[in-house]
């Protein structure tokens, strides 16, 4: 037990050194839109990153909108800027229970929720995916998107969810995925920059809720979006790169410069898979 608490810690420190970091936010306030750290989803080829992104929020509250109201309780697991509690609390007004291990990013969510008159409604705290420090069944919903590949012990984050998740409670998900054929030594050189060995697969995600309890789940395979999400990305570094120069250091420039292509490149093979989970924790479930 000891030495997989401190490869979690070594994993949890490697995510919060790649996201505590000024060339990061810049690139995400500059190209991603500042509210949002996830994949979009695209009415077109050339639609706004920030636009799409937003949209991916929307979709996937869709899936559990019959959950969520005033009353009803939110846990949004890997919460980045606060672009996904805010809209949820804006939507259905409901309460959010918002955890990043980045205490930067938090005082940032923190702030915003402030100046957007929302911080009675969102709860901002720092903490990691495998301990979450609420009680058992308190939640009506658990969110997370794109912070699941992030995560050292996937099937222990899931376990939690499952954990503080009441019993007809839902959770959603997306993650970026290796696709079930993809070599893993294909996928090393773009995925070595996020500090994570490796991605999980969407049966990975299938079996694990299935062994949890999880029921009537659903994958919403949309992997075309992570094709053009990428695809953007890297058209605007380069339409925007002088003026990127500006705000970002000229390393991790020409860093996004040789990385961005390499996801591209992947998705267009199809090594890489992107979709939404939802599923439910049955009414009645012993193990919580």
């Amino acid at each position: 037990m000891e030495d997989n608490r401190e490869q979690t810690d070594v994993d949890a420190n490697e995510t919060r050194r790649y996201y505590d970091n000024a060339d990061v936010d810049a690139f995400y306030d500059s190209v991603w839109g500042g509210e949002d750290i996830h994949i979009g989803i695209y009415a077109d080829r050339n639609e706004d990153i920030a636009t799409a992104s937003r949209r991916t929020i929307s979709h996937t509250a869709d899936k559990a909108a019959d959950l969520l109201g005033p009353h009803s309780k939110v846990v949004d697991l890997g919460s980045g800027y606060g672009g996904s509690a805010r809209a949820l609390a804006t939507r259905f007004g409901c309460h959010i229970a918002a955890l990043d291990l980045s205490e930067h990013h938090n005082r940032r969510h923190r702030r915003t929720n402030v100046q957007c008159g929302l911080d009675t409604l969102i709860d901002v705290t720092t903490g990691t995916l495998d301990e979450l420090p609420y009680p058992a069944q308190h939640f009506d919903v658990a969110w997370s998107l794109e912070v699941l590949c992030h995560a050292p012990d996937r099937t222990r984050a899931l376990s939690e969810a499952m954990r503080v998740l009441r019993p007809g409670g839902a959770l959603l998900f997306s993650d970026i995925m290796a696709a079930e054929n993809a070599p893993a030594d294909a996928l090393q050189p773009a995925i070595r920059r996020l500090g994570i060995p490796a991605l999980a697969t969407p049966s990975f995600y299938r079996e694990q809720l299935s062994a949890l309890g999880f029921t009537r789940t659903e994958f919403e395979d949309r992997s075309e979006d992570v094709t053009t999400h990428y695809a953007r990305l890297e058209e605007e570094v380069r339409r925007r790169a002088a003026e990127l120069s500006d705000l970002i250091s000229p390393a991790y420039l020409q860093g996004l410069l040789a990385n961005l292509p390499l996801w591209k490149d992947l998705t267009h093979q199809g090594l890489v898979r992107w979709g939404l989970f939802h599923t439910r924790k049955p009414q009645q479930h012993s193990g919580t």
